[in-house]
């Protein structure tokens, strides 16, 4: 059971979009809110928000910064100062990120006799501020930022499947081995999943997806049910109404596959 951490693991409504639309604000003077940004991220393609970053301003017209004078403020607006301080000297928008599991879901994931870790596309800092610091967890498997290249590409998620498997698996990648599972809340984990499927066919791979938090609300109730149908038209095998419910649904297939390949 592999997971996205953005959107699943963790609120990123107030932190990552938020400083995505604020670097937009910064270099072209509007605000994209959070009904934009789900647009451009349903086209499939701009899972790095540093590149969601600058498409968003290249289609305003404005003039483009470079690439790494929009990280640097970007960063600024995410961690308040350098990524690679202490996390103690962190004090911006990363400081309010609410958890959508805690650690006690993982420790039943376990329990469960299910491998799991996590595949994504944030940096290196973030994601284990996120694991290690928030939740506890030690050492947790993880492909983040620079590991592999940006999702939908599959390498990540092939790479971290395939270490897991060695460690704990009956047999590699391929007929006979157990399914693994990605939930993602985006197009982009969704095609990541569809991605893996060509790359090793003879695998079960398993898209699950859940709509990111800030559509969990009644005024948003037809954007999130339109945002769940792309999901599913993206490929999304089910898509689950909270994060934690992947843990039933494995629970489920476990007990009809005993390592042999679905039909």
């Amino acid at each position: 059971m592999l997971f996205d951490i953005d959107g699943v693991i963790r609120d990123v409504g107030g932190s990552y979009r938020k400083a995505l639309a604020e670097t937009v604000y910064h270099y072209s003077g509007w605000r994209p809110d959070p009904h934009c940004i789900d647009a451009l991220k349903n086209e499939g393609i701009w899972n790095n928000d540093w590149d969601a970053s600058l498409e968003l301003i290249r289609r305003q017209g404005g003039a483009l910064p470079t690439r790494q004078d929009l990280v640097t403020v970007f960063s600024d607006f995410y961690f308040g100062a350098s990524p690679d301080a202490a996390s103690t000297q962190w004090q911006g928008f990363i400081c309010g990120e609410t958890l959508l599991l805690d650690a006690a879901f993982f420790k039943e994931l376990t329990a469960a006799g299910l491998v799991w870790g996590f595949v994504s596309g944030a940096e290196p800092q973030s994601a284990r501020y996120v694991l290690e610091h928030r939740l506890g967890l030690q050492n947790p498997p993880l492909v983040a930022m620079g590991d592999a290249p940006d999702k939908p590409n599959p390498e990540g998620l092939i790479k971290l499947a395939s270490t897991l498997m060695a460690l704990h698996g009956p047999c590699p990648l391929g007929p006979g081995a157990p399914p693994v599972a990605y939930l993602g809340d985006t197009i982009a984990d969704v095609r990541t999943v569809v991605n893996a499927r060509v790359a090793i066919p003879k695998q079960r791979w398993i898209s699950l997806a859940v709509a990111p938090p800030h559509l969990h609300s009644d005024a948003n109730q037809q954007a999130r049910n339109n945002y769940e149908n792309l999901l599913i038209k993206a490929g999304a095998d089910q898509v689950l109404t909270k994060s934690s419910s992947c843990l039933e649904v494995m629970l489920e297939l476990s007990q009809s596959f005993p390592y042999q390949q679905l039909p």
